[in-house]
């Protein structure tokens, strides 16, 4: 059976981390909105010439679009045996539209990651992430930029320009809005688990590894209940 997981949680949860640990170690694709948006664009496909006519004028990329792109990036041969969308779906008209693309697939498994936001503002105000390949570089913190390159292609560090505390803090109240409502939409499903994201990064990635475990029994009927 494969293993179709989103990944939820707030900026500052770890997902993106989580996601991509994850991926790894199960031999599946981790696709995130930019990697779908890039994707799309670079393949120069109908729906990949919209949305860059879309971006070019600043705009934002439509659930239509988004869907569309999505649709092209799980045909793909490398998703077959699953995937880990992380950024995807955002909203509950998205979630939608990706259960009527997983009709004729296994069923979803949806984790939530859930942190304090004391933590979250902690963590996203001293995060540095990597100039060229834009990996959060893991135990390093802005006092070490300068002295400490990204572990995985040795670009320069630097703190993200969003990262400042009233940013983050408008993030999440508009992460709150707008996304919070995907977990009460996914939240009565037998597939789905919230993971508590304040622990050690190794202790959630191992949390996340058994409720994946547990969740493949449990979705009989592509994660729905009733």
């Amino acid at each position: 059976m494969a293993l179709n997981v989103i990944m939820l949680g707030p900026p500052g949860a770890g997902k993106g981390t989580q996601a991509a640990r994850l991926a790894r170690a199960r031999g599946i694709p981790k696709i995130s909105t930019g990697d779908m948006l890039r994707d799309a664009v670079k393949a120069g496909s109908e729906i990949g010439l919209r949305a860059k006519a879309i971006m070019n004028r600043g705009e934002l990329v439509s659930d239509e679009v988004m869907i569309g792109i999505v649709r092209e990036r799980l045909d793909r041969p490398d998703a077959e045996q699953g995937f880990i969308l992380d950024g995807f779906p955002r909203t509950v008209a998205q979630a939608m539209a990706l259960d009527r693309l997983m009709e004729t697939r296994d069923p979803l498994t949806v984790v939530d990651i859930v942190v304090a936001e004391e933590e979250l503002v902690r963590r996203l105000v001293s995060r540095v992430v990597c100039e060229d390949c834009g990996t959060n570089a893991e135990g390093v913190n802005s006092a070490d930029i300068g002295a400490t390159r990204c572990a995985r292609c040795g670009g320069r560090l630097r703190q993200r320009s969003d990262d400042s505390e009233a940013v983050v803090s408008e993030r999440l109240k508009v992460y709150r809005r707008d996304t919070q409502p995907l977990v009460d939409y996914y939240r009565g499903r037998q597939t789905f688990r919230t993971i508590d994201g304040a622990r050690p990064p190794d202790a959630v990635a191992a949390d996340i590894a058994a409720a994946v475990e547990a969740t493949r029994s449990a979705g009989a009927t592509n994660g729905v209940v009733g």
